[in-house]
């Protein structure tokens, strides 16, 4: 089921219905907006038995896909034979795994007119993986449809993005996402507090919602960032340096649930700190993306960051 994105899915309803889906796209923003799911619905919406027959009644514009034929199913579980998700592995994507999805490819559809692709988190495809993934794009074998998922776009050399079909994503409305979690069973005033600690983010929702630990870490998070913002100096850094010796998803959690709290704080406030609040949102997201894709040290990054406060 979809969390908002209506226009996007809108959209990508009308290719279909016009036939005019094109053989690439890239699907881009921040990540837990639920880029994923928007494209595993489309690639069943382009498989859906029940679609399939109201294409042919002409109604296919008020219909989504029934998640109950074989198809829906298989796609959901990941094992629909002419559907492939490809995933990082060790923090990247490799040539292999692209050589692999081209071989893929490059046999006869099995059940469907058409293969399908889903490459998440397409930013990690090391610089062998994305040229030879340029050759797919260039010379696609057959009739595929890929779909790239990313919320580092820059990343991808611009051959590949000049290649695609860019869709952009955006945060969702607070009243959506608590509409959501209110069908998922949760009470009114606990589907309220879980939409507004998600900032937009449909996937951070769900989290909270089935897992209480994380609002509870969360929280304490949040209330650690205002303790260190008014401490001195030497604190902030003895923060950096505990931090930094954690392994990368634990820094990779903490500086999301960072950039969390300075995103409410530029969504409430103006004026004189809105600059400085931006500065340390660009500061944070740039130290996630140095400890995530290079060798830099990690202390002395969340140095950096902790001299910004």
């Amino acid at each position: 089921m979809l969390i908002g994105h209506q226009k996007q899915w809108n959209f990508l309803k009308r290719l279909a219905e016009s036939d005019s889906v094109p053989h690439a796209f890239l699907f881009f923003g921040e990540e837990k907006l639920g880029k994923k799911r928007v494209a595993l619905e489309f690639i069943k919406y382009l498989n859906c038995l029940s679609c399939r027959t109201e294409m042919h009644r002409g109604w296919a514009d008020e219909s989504k896909p029934c998640q109950t034929c074989r198809s829906c199913q298989d796609i959901e579980k990941g094992i629909f034979p002419d559907f492939s998700l490809i995933l990082p592995i060790k923090k990247e994507i490799q040539i292999g795994q692209i050589k692999e999805l081209q071989g893929h490819l490059s046999l006869k559809p099995y059940c469907s007119s058409f293969k399908t692709a889903i490459v998440d988190q397409a930013h990690l495809l090391n610089q062998e993986a994305q040229s030879c993934f340029l050759k797919t794009l260039e010379e696609p074998r057959g009739n595929t449809i890929l779909i790239l998922i990313t919320e580092y776009p820059e990343m991808l050399f611009p051959t590949i993005r000049s290649r695609v079909q860019k869709l952009k994503f955006f945060p969702i409305k607070i009243s959506e996402i608590e509409k959501h979690l209110k069908t998922k069973g949760a009470s009114s005033d606990h589907a309220r507090e879980l939409s507004q600690l998600c900032l937009g983010k449909p996937g951070v929702a769900l989290d909270f919602f089935s897992d209480f630990k994380k609002v509870k870490h969360f929280k304490e998070k949040n209330k650690e960032i205002k303790n260190l913002i008014v401490s001195d100096i030497a604190s902030r850094f003895k923060y950096a340096k505990d931090l930094s010796s954690k392994d990368p998803y634990q820094i990779k959690e903490t500086l999301y649930i960072w950039l969390q709290y300075f995103r409410k704080i530029l969504l409430a406030n103006g004026g004189e700190s809105l600059a400085k609040t931006q500065k340390i949102l660009n500061l944070i997201q740039r130290t996630n993306f140095l400890i995530e894709r290079t060798n830099t040290n990690s202390r002395l990054a969340l140095e950096i960051l902790m001299l910004e406060l």
